[in-house]
Formats: structure tokens, sequence, C-alpha cells
């Protein structure tokens, strides 16, 4: 059964982007030193090889519109695979070209199960911060992939800046490597 997980790398206090994250500079400032721990998109040796098997393997991409349209809905390929984009506005018209990507406008839940009907029994990899949000608030989240990197960025943009309330996470698993830690969490319901 697919699952949907969260993959994201994160400063020690919270930061998921630099200061002047925007589109002209996707990430923003120093973003690449929170990516630093896979090295040079190539299939890395040991323990940081099975994150990667995990990252490249997604049925389905479920992502936020600030995300996609930061990086030009990657060109309407990532994975190869479909990309969903809830938003309560229309799609600029660079979408069209991208048959890949769907934008759905009845918000995160119907996102989430077109994406997991899409992903079939393989996981829906979900990107961006606010998403994110979105899905531990509506329950559609389960899991949470987060490379912790050993430094504080200060500011920037946090991954968890508002939440409507608690959220209790189970670990399940840990990878610690000298570039970051890598913890798997489960949401409980």
């Amino acid at each position: 059964m697919s699952k949907s997980v969260l993959f994201m790398s994160m400063s020690l206090d919270g930061y998921i982007a630099g200061p002047n994250d925007e589109v002209g500079n996707p990430g923003g400032d120093d973003f690449m030193r929170l990516h630093e721990w896979y090295g040079d998109f190539s299939r890395p040796t040991g323990p940081v090889g099975q994150l990667w098997d995990e990252w490249n393997a997604p049925g389905a991409i479920l992502a936020g519109r600030r995300t996609v349209e930061q990086v030009d809905h990657w060109g309407g390929d990532n994975h190869g695979v479909p990309i969903f984009v809830p938003s309560h506005r229309p799609p600029g018209p660079s979408v069209a070209n991208y048959p890949l990507v769907k934008y759905v406008s009845d918000g995160i839940a119907s996102a989430m199960a077109q994406a997991k009907a899409a992903a079939g029994d393989r996981d829906v990899l979900m990107l961006g911060a606010y998403t994110a949000q979105r899905a531990l608030e509506a329950g559609v989240l389960d899991e949470l992939q987060i490379h912790q990197v050993p430094v504080l960025f200060g500011s920037g943009r946090r991954m968890f800046e508002v939440l409507p309330s608690r959220v209790e996470l189970e670990i399940v698993r840990v990878i610690d490597t000298p570039e970051a830690t890598h913890i798997r969490y489960r949401v409980r319901r």
C-alpha cells in the first residue's frame, strides 16, 4: 500500500531554505549546504545509498506550488512520475506543456488521494514546507524522512513554522552519517 513520505533536508534549527528563497534563488542563500550529504547527484555508497534509492523510487510526487514554481515544475518531469500540486489558483500557462503535472484545486486530501492512486504500491514523495503542514493538519501525511544537517542557519524558511496542533511521531529508523543524521518518523494517528 502506498505511503506519503515527506523528504526534507533541514538545519538543526529547523530551516529547509536559507534567506532570500525566491524564484531566482530557489532554496535561498547557501541552500546547497543542506544537500551536501548526498554528494554529486550520483548514487552514493553505504547507508546513504539506501536513502538515495528511496528518493528515486516514488510512484508519484505531491509538491507545493511555491516549490514547483521555483524550479519550473522540474521541466515537467521529476522521476518520470505524475506530479500533483494542490492549489486554489489555476496553474500558469507553462504547465500546459507538462502532461505529468496536475494542479488539484479541491484541497490537500483530494490531491493526496489522487497521488496515492497514481502511485499504486509505490510511495508518494512529498515536498514543500507549507504543503507538509497542511497534509499533517488534514491527516494525510504518513511519514517524514528528515535529513538533519549539522548546521545552524539562523534564518530562512522553517519546516514547521505553523502547525494547528501538536503532532506525535514515532521514530522508525535512524541512519547516522558524518554529513547528516537521517531520521524517519511515522505520524501517529
